[in-house]
């Protein structure tokens, strides 16, 4: 009987009966719920992963995708706000152009006029001139006999041209 005293003899029956207990109670089924339940939580932890993955891809693919629309709509805007600037530059331009236009225009004007004036006031100075001119000539000149014979032709000519 030496087997009874050996110790490994006695850490198998320890270990049976252990494993006897075990298996009564039915701890090794509450061990296989407890890592059931626990592989559930985890499956659904992963589910959950993947799910808030997928939403965050497709929250990426939109920003990426407004990011694109957002460069685009600066992109035209800039190019609008260039054509407006240049459209903007050519109307101040053609504005301007017609402004200076009419004003040379009124100037050019203002000196037709004022050369207009100018040439009237010399002949009349000049016809004055000429008038008094004359009739100082024709007071040293003139005669009674050739004021009279003066008279008698522009009667007959007036007579002429009466009739």
């Amino acid at each position: 009987m030496e087997v009874f005293s050996s110790p490994e003899f006695w850490v198998a029956v320890s270990f049976f009966l252990f494993l006897g207990v075990v298996v009564y109670f039915g701890v090794h089924k509450k061990v296989a719920a407890a890592l059931d339940a626990r592989a559930e939580v985890i499956a659904k932890e992963i589910d959950e992963a993947r799910y808030l993955r997928a939403e965050a891809e497709k929250v990426l693919a939109d920003y990426r995708a407004k990011e694109g629309n957002a460069a685009k709509e600066a992109e035209a805007i800039v190019a609008l706000a260039s054509k407006e600037a240049e459209a903007l530059a050519a109307e101040t331009s053609r504005s301007m152009k017609e402004h200076f236009e009419r004003r040379m225009k009124l100037a050019e004007d203002k000196i037709a006029r004022a050369e207009q004036d100018a040439v009237r006031e010399v002949r009349s100075v000049a016809v004055d001139a000429a008038v008094a001119a004359a009739q100082s000539l024709i007071a040293k000149n003139l005669t009674a006999d050739r004021a009279g014979q003066l008279v008698s032709e522009s009667i007959d000519t007036l007579k002429s041209k009466l009739n």
